[in-house]
């Protein structure tokens, strides 16, 4: 006799005495109705089985805090100073608009990147201490989950150093759809002589990025040089080719002008509400306003060595942050294939079952 096979969700009517799977031959209509939805059951458990992928699931997670990036650096990186872009009438005007002006400067090798103009009500000690926030920058930049700087060393800038203030080591975390990518940044602070910040990756430790670097450049506004910035921004991202086309395009395009725009919002909320409390400072050569993000620590053995202490220390508290991170993973890893097995075992069973009531149906017609 003829056996139909079950598709994928497949719906077969209910017949009142017999069904299709019964065909030319009568049935008890309860075993029909069984054979029916033992059809159905098996069409979605074997749709879930094929469709779900447990890696959807978890996030990626190649990065490794203990362990060397693959490469010192492939991207060449910016140098701190003015950018020298000129702008123009058209340029001006958008600027005044209040939007970015975004285009394109020359880097050596590197060829063209791309660059962004943006102005901002407030004063440029506000700009400032908004970008070097690193520690609260999950509750401004978009796709930001998680950053947390874990070394901080001063330097005496010299003309040797070219005038290097200090370097800040920052821990990152940005997530996109079904994926989390988390990298680790070496910033190289210039404020003083270059109005600059430039970064590259920290090679030291491995990154879910090939490699970034990146600069900003913050001077008084030309118009309103005490209460209003100019700043500049520009990044160039080398991405891995597992990480998906979206993130890609993100990272290497709509990431420039998000970039400004954040700094722009929280610097002028932060400008109204210093007015607001009466602690506004206007003229950037107030030195109080700047004095508690660019003052440097005084010198010598003991206090080096309690900076060198506290750096330790939390090199080591991220480490074990790593690792139960990872853990973590793992773990969810196993539970998610453990589900896809289970859903297997069931469509198998439930096969078997269903192969077992078209033997009965079979059996029960030849014996009329």
């Amino acid at each position: 006799s003829e056996q139909t096979t079950p598709t994928l969700c497949s719906v077969v009517p209910l017949q009142s005495t017999a069904c299709k799977c019964n065909q030319n031959r009568s049935l008890p209509i309860s075993i029909c109705n069984a054979m029916t939805s033992c059809k159905n059951i098996i069409g979605l458990l074997f749709a879930a089985a094929i469709s779900f992928d447990p890696s959807s699931l978890f996030f990626v997670h190649a990065s490794n805090f203990n362990k060397p990036h693959s490469h010192t650096g492939k991207v060449e990186p910016f140098k701190p100073g003015d950018p020298n872009i000129k702008l123009d009438g058209s340029a001006t005007s958008i600027l005044k608009a209040g939007k970015p002006y975004q285009t394109q400067i020359l880097s050596g090798d590197a060829g063209g990147r791309g660059l962004v103009v943006q102005d901002v009500d407030a004063p440029t000690h506000i700009v400032w201490d908004r970008i070097l926030d690193y520690d609260n920058y999950a509750n401004m930049v978009p796709k930001t989950l998680d950053s947390k700087n874990y070394k901080v060393i001063p330097h005496k800038p010299t003309k040797a150093n070219n005038f290097l203030e200090k370097e800040i080591y920052t821990r990152m975390k940005v997530g996109f759809p079904m994926i989390k990518l988390e990298f680790f940044v070496r910033h190289f602070l210039h404020i003083k002589e270059h109005k600059s910040l430039t970064w590259t990756l920290d090679y030291t430790k491995e990154s879910d990025f090939d490699d970034s670097c990146g600069f900003w450049y913050i001077i008084p506004h030309p118009d309103d040089p005490e209460g209003r910035t100019r700043l500049y921004y520009s990044v160039q991202v080398g991405m891995f080719d597992w990480v998906p086309k979206f993130a890609v395009d993100f990272m290497s395009s709509k990431a420039l002008t998000d970039a400004t725009a954040w700094v722009k919002k929280y610097s002028e909320i932060e400008w109204v509400k210093a007015k607001k409390e009466g602690r506004a400072h206007t003229s950037p050569q107030q030195p109080k306003a700047e004095a508690p993000t660019f003052a440097l620590p005084m010198f010598g053995k003991k206090k080096r060595d309690e900076e060198e202490r506290l750096a330790k220390e939390a090199a080591e508290k991220a480490a074990l942050e790593e690792q139960a991170e990872a853990e973590k993973q793992r773990n969810l890893v196993v539970v998610r294939a453990g589900w896809r097995r289970y859903v297997m075992v069931s469509v198998m069973v439930a096969l078997a079952f269903y192969n077992g009531s078209m033997f009965v149906g079979d059996h029960h017609g030849k014996s009329q």
